[in-house]
């Protein structure tokens, strides 16, 4: 927030790569959001009776799935 308020190039600058990152952002998880609501429609349409498109379809959603991190403890 401190970029927008400042008027130097600099803050400008990085003011202008916030933006472009938020933008960049809110696509991937529309793309996401998209793709996933596909592969419902898929396995609706061609159900899991088929042992290999259940195998893709899985694996196609574990790939979606953001990593799972251990996250340290903060304080005490």
């Amino acid at each position: 927030m401190l970029s927008s308020v400042l008027k130097s190039e600099r803050a400008i600058l990085a003011n202008v790569a916030i933006m472009r990152a938020f933008v960049a952002l809110r696509r991937a998880a529309t793309s996401y959001a998209a793709l996933s609501r596909r592969l419902d429609e898929l396995e609706r349409k061609h159900g899991v009776h088929d042992e290999k498109l259940k195998i893709v379809f899985t694996a196609i959603r574990e790939l979606m799935e953001p990593p799972k991190k251990d996250r340290r403890k903060i304080g005490f």
